[in-house]
């Protein structure tokens, strides 16, 4: 089986999940990694290392298709969120590959941090209230200011009264602001079939983060998580990874839903080794097998840390 990952940069991890999943199930698998620079740490852990265009580029995705015919490609897996509108985009080109990524439509809504508010709401679960401008946010302080399609907790900022998010607002063009809640940080990791009906779904603490990428997390099989985020999955259709972010206010201990990304996130691998095995479901439907729901796959109470490595790239 022939993988091409894009974007590859730091996901080593993710790689190797991919590899160790190959060995297991018997599969003999190579690995293409897509990146604009020879120096991506993940490169060196592909079999084939494919230095390619900017996404901004026109010939991009022409190169990514012709790519993708030539090497005759399974399945094409994106990493990070301004791959997914542009592909999405363009899933009909690639012919003969599986694009393993969600409607044109579910990606713009998580692109769009208002349209991703309208999808909790229509999935009949909480989020803090959007609004995309300063002079009309009325629901108090702290309040919190991001990108309207940011990732990454890119200039994503807490603001304790109305000069501070005044101030921030000048320095972020296309903003949404929302109330600060206050409480545990959750990622849910879920994967679905090519049809948007769920395999696994993994909710697990944020215990520590930096810049944006958790260091640290516990598997935590909570069951009111669960349920809305099969909520959430009945209305957005997932094809393949998706990581829900929420947080459980510390107050109310009720869930404000405030993320979706369509891809697998920098944690997923954690899921995968804690017994939720996408990687594993992932070759199975692309062998033509049925996978069905696995309730509590991954270990519930499981906690792993990550750290920092180097590889010699030249």
């Amino acid at each position: 089986m022939r993988v091409l990952f894009t974007s590859v940069g730091r996901r080593v991890e993710l790689m190797q999940a991919f590899r160790e999943s190959a060995k297991k199930c018997g599969i003999e698998l190579v690995i293409y990694g897509a990146d604009i620079s020879e120096s991506a740490p993940a490169l060196q852990f592909c079999d084939r290392k494919i230095i390619c265009p900017r996404i901004k580029e026109d010939s991009y995705i022409p190169f990514l298709v012709d790519l993708c015919s030539r090497e005759k490609i399974d399945v094409l897996i994106p990493t990070i969120d301004t791959d997914l509108l542009l592909l999405s985009e363009n899933v009909a080109r690639f012919t003969g590959t599986r694009v393993l990524i969600s409607s044109t439509e579910s990606v713009a809504q998580c692109r769009d941090k208002r349209l991703t508010g309208n999808l909790f709401t229509r999935a009949g679960v909480k989020c803090p209230r959007p609004t995309d401008n300063v002079e009309e946010y009325k629901d108090g302080f702290p309040a919190f200011i991001k990108p309207l399609d940011g990732s990454s907790s890119i200039n994503a900022f807490k603001a304790n009264n109305e000069f501070e998010l005044a101030s921030l607002a000048k320095m972020i063009p296309d903003y949404i602001i929302q109330p600060f809640i206050g409480g545990t940080e959750y990622t849910v990791d879920v994967f679905c079939d090519f049809d948007g009906e769920p395999i696994y779904i993994t909710p697990r603490i944020r215990l520590a983060v930096r810049a944006g990428e958790v260091l640290k997390t516990k598997i935590d099989q909570d069951e009111v998580i669960i349920e809305e985020t099969k909520r959430i999955i009945r209305e957005f259709k997932p094809c393949g990874p998706i990581t829900v972010q929420l947080i459980r206010d510390s107050k109310t201990g009720e869930d404000y839903y405030i993320e979706i990304n369509p891809r697998f996130g920098g944690g997923a691998p954690l899921s995968m080794k804690a017994g939720a095995n996408s990687c594993e479901a992932l070759y199975r439907l692309m062998q033509g097998e049925k996978v069905g729901y696995i309730a509590g796959a991954a270990e519930n109470g499981a906690v792993y840390c990550r750290f920092d490595q180097s590889v010699r790239v030249e």
